[in-house]
C-alpha cells in the first residue's frame, strides 16, 4: 500500500469504503442508494465526503451518465476485492477446512480423546493439515470454561444441563466389568453380574474430573456402602495392568473393554444392570454456536463417534 492510500484509509470508515465501492461499481448515486438500504442525499454526502478524502472527484457527469476519473478505475477493482473478501469473512457456508490454521481446545479424559478424539483425527488432519489440538483435563464445571473460552468444546459421560450449554450425543454404551483372566466373577457365569456378586470383590475405582466423581457409586445407591474400592484412578488406560495385580474388578464402557479384549490376561463380563448405561456428549457454549471452524470441528466429531465400533477398536 502507497503512502497516500494509507493516508486515504486512515480517514475512511469501513462504511465509507463500502459506499465508495458500489459507488464506483455502479457509478450512479441512486443505484448505490438502492442496494444499500440507504437515502441518495445521504449517499450524495458520502460521495462529497469521499472527494475530499481521496482528492480526486472519483465520478464525474459525462450527459446523462456518471464516469470514473482515472482514479476511480484505480480502485474499483481493488475495492470490489475487498468487498468480496470482507463479506466472505461472515459468510459461514465459505468455510475451508483446508485453510485452517487454528488450535482447538477440548477437555476431556483419556477415554474420551481415545474414544472420540483418536478416531477422527486422520479425517481432520486430512482436510485440515494446519489444525491444532489441545486435549485439556475435565473439570468438574466445563461450562464455565465453555463460557469463558477457555475451552472450545468438551466429551462428557455426565448428563449435560439444557439451561448451562448446549450438546449433543455423541453415543450410547453399556457397561463391563473387567478382571484377570481366572478371577471367579468372570469365570463363574458369563451373563450380567448380579449386585450382591459386584460388590464382593474390591474394585478398581475410575475418578472423573477434578471433582473426584465415581459414577458406579452413585449408581449403585444404597449397595454402594458394601462395595471396597481398593484403588482409584483418574485413567482408563492404566487399568489393564492394575487389574492384574489380585482380584479387583473395574467397570468401564465397552467400548473401551473391546480395545482390551484381544488381551490373554484379562476377562470381562456384563455389569449389574442397575449401573444403566453411559451416554456420552460433546458440549460446547452460545459464544461458538455459529462459529463455522468449531462447527465444523463438533461435525467431524459426531460424526467419527457416531460410527458403529469395530472389534478392537474405539471408532
Amino acid at each position: 500500500m502507497c503512502n497516500k492510500d494509507l493516508m486515504i484509509h486512515q480517514h475512511l470508515s469501513p462504511n465509507l469504503i463500502l459506499v465508495l465501492a458500489y459507488l464506483l461499481k455502479t457509478k450512479s448515486v441512486g443505484t448505490t442508494a438502492m442496494m444499500l438500504g440507504m437515502s441518495q442525499p445521504s449517499v450524495s454526502r458520502h460521495l462529497a465526503r469521499l472527494r475530499e478524502v481521496v482528492q480526486d472527484p472519483l465520478l464525474v457527469r459525462t450527459g446523462n451518465r456518471m464516469a470514473r476519473t482515472g482514479r476511480g478505475e484505480e480502485l474499483v477493482d481493488r475495492l470490489s476485492d475487498w468487498v468480496t473478501a470482507t463479506a466472505s469473512l461472515l459468510d459461514a457456508s465459505t468455510f475451508d477446512p483446508t485453510h485452517l490454521h487454528r488450535r482447538f481446545r477440548i477437555a476431556t479424559t483419556d477415554f474420551g480423546a481415545w474414544a472420540v478424539c483418536q478416531p477422527a483425527l486422520p479425517a481432520m488432519r486430512q482436510h485440515a493439515p494446519s489444525m491444532g489440538l489441545d486435549i485439556l483435563p475435565l473439570g468438574h464445571a466445563p461450562h464455565r470454561k465453555l463460557a469463558a473460552g477457555e475451552i472450545d468444546l468438551a466429551l462428557t459421560g455426565f448428563d449435560p444441563s439444557p439451561e448451562q450449554i448446549h450438546h449433543d450425543l455423541l453415543f450410547e454404551d453399556s457397561f463391563i466389568c473387567v478382571t484377570r483372566k481366572g478371577h471367579p466373577l468372570t469365570e463363574a457365569d458369563d451373563g450380567a453380574v448380579d449386585v450382591d456378586a459386584f460388590v464382593a470383590y474390591p474394585h478398581l475405582g475410575l475418578s472423573v474430573s477434578d471433582a473426584e466423581l465415581d459414577r458406579v457409586a452413585m449408581e449403585l445407591g444404597a449397595a454402594a456402602r458394601h462395595r471396597k474400592v481398593a484403588m482409584t484412578i483418574p485413567y482408563f488406560t492404566l487399568a489393564p495392568q492394575m487389574l492384574l495385580a489380585g482380584d479387583l474388578v473395574m467397570v468401564v464402557p465397552s467400548r473401551a473393554a473391546r480395545s482390551w479384549c484381544d488381551r490373554p490376561d484379562l476377562a470381562t463380563r456384563p455389569a449389574p444392570a442397575v449401573l444403566g448405561t453411559l451416554k456420552y456428549w460433546i458440549l460446547w457454549h452460545e459464544r461458538s454456536r455459529h462459529d463455522p471452524a468449531v462447527t465444523w470441528l463438533r461435525t467431524q466429531l459426531i460424526r467419527s463417534a457416531s460410527a458403529p465400533p469395530g472389534p478392537g477398536s474405539g471408532e
